[in-house]
């Protein structure tokens, strides 16, 4: 009987009675073996040996890939928020608003998990390391989940401020204030804490005794539902806010068509209005288009098992979430002019730090002297 199973997987794995595998190979295999015990499995086994069925990537070719997507995608993210933190923070205009107030929570969101998670994503999937313990794994999931779960509240605070700003245009001042928005992130940053750090303490299959999920080790089955029910909520709040905006956007387009000879302040105010929610309709867009991928397998992994293929497919789709975190900044740079404006006077300052420094006393006591020995040079060689 054991030989015969011994035989029958073998042959499930393509592998040949009277050839010998590499090491590496057989260790793959053997992998594969143990994973096949934890599968559909309501128990939690504490160790590195079931965290090593989460590394799907079994290729050098797709762990080059990962590796590549996300230090391009970490390194552009890192840079671009910080650039917008920079310039909101280093005008007062900006850093007074709250709309503004509401955009460095979001570049501040995107620029944390652009550093936890290719940090974590490529030390797990690419070197293969495993954590001395699920506590310090939970905790690193927790950091991920912390910051991306921030950004989108972010967007979603962003949203309501469009909203009050078009639909009760006399009274925005008076409603969204610059207390009432760093009060709003502060509940909004403790709330994503509390809600990330579930697992961590306690709500996971290891305390519970409770089904795994395939995706994630340690994470509740439950809580995976959860969460994704609860991004799907806040996904929809921006939508509906967003479609109240656009059909109020397009109102004052039209009332500022036929009303030209009364364009005034109110009209230019109206006008930014329009194009900021215009800007982060795209921000929602791309953000929908780049999380839909994982969210469907996260759906689909909790009612039907995954197989290898679609795993290595959601380690790719993981990826677009950071793709996300890089495009935010840019569509700032490319839509608001005060972030554009800033950004054009700190290089023209820059460059006029350059220029100045160029033509100093020194530089030019330099440059003639080396002309001088141009010229002798060129003398002695006569």
């Amino acid at each position: 009987m054991n030989a015969f199973l011994t035989r029958a997987k073998r042959r499930a794995f393509g592998v040949q009675k009277t050839k010998t595998l590499p090491a590496r190979s057989w260790l793959q295999l053997s992998i594969m073996d143990n994973c096949e015990m934890y599968e559909n499995t309501s128990k939690c086994i504490a160790s590195s040996k079931s965290m090593e069925c989460f590394m799907v990537l079994s290729t050098q070719a797709q762990k080059i890939s990962i590796a590549t997507l996300c230090g391009l995608f970490g390194i552009l993210c890192i840079f671009e928020n910080c650039l917008v933190l920079y310039l909101i923070f280093s005008s007062s205009g900006t850093r007074r608003k709250p709309s503004y107030i509401f955009i460095s929570s979001l570049a501040l969101a995107d620029l944390l998990a652009s550093i936890i998670f290719v940090g974590s994503f490529v030390n797990f999937h690419v070197f293969n390391e495993t954590d001395s313990s699920k506590e310090l794994f939970l905790l690193k999931l927790g950091g991920v989940n912390t910051s991306f779960t921030a950004s989108l509240s972010s967007l979603l605070l962003t949203a309501l401020d469009r909203y009050i700003s078009i639909s009760r245009p006399s009274k925005y001042k008076l409603l969204v204030t610059r207390k009432r928005a760093w009060t709003a992130l502060g509940v909004l940053w403790l709330g994503c804490v509390a809600n990330a750090f579930l697992p961590l303490m306690g709500w996971n299959c290891c305390t519970l005794n409770s089904a795994c999920s395939e995706l994630f080790p340690f994470v509740d089955s439950n809580y995976l539902f959860t969460w994704i029910c609860l991004v799907l909520i806040l996904l929809g709040c921006i939508v509906c806010a967003y479609s109240h905006v656009l059909w109020r956007a397009h109102q004052h387009v039209a009332y500022m068509e036929k009303h030209q000879v009364h364009a005034g302040k109110q009209n230019a105010r109206m006008r930014m209005d329009i194009m900021l929610a215009k800007t982060l309709v795209m921000v929602l867009t791309v953000l929908v288009l780049c999380w839909l991928p994982a969210l469907i397998l996260m759906i689909y992994s909790i009612f039907v098992s995954l197989n290898n293929h679609l795993r290595k497919v959601f380690a790719f789709c993981c990826t677009l979430c950071l793709l996300n975190s890089m495009v935010n900044p840019i569509i700032y740079a490319l839509r608001s002019k005060e972030l554009y404006s800033s950004l054009r006077m700190h290089l023209s300052r820059c460059r006029r730090q350059l220029r100045t420094s160029n033509d100093s006393p020194e530089a030019e006591s330099a440059r003639r002297s080396s002309m001088m020995e141009t010229v002798c040079e060129d003398i002695h060689a006569m």
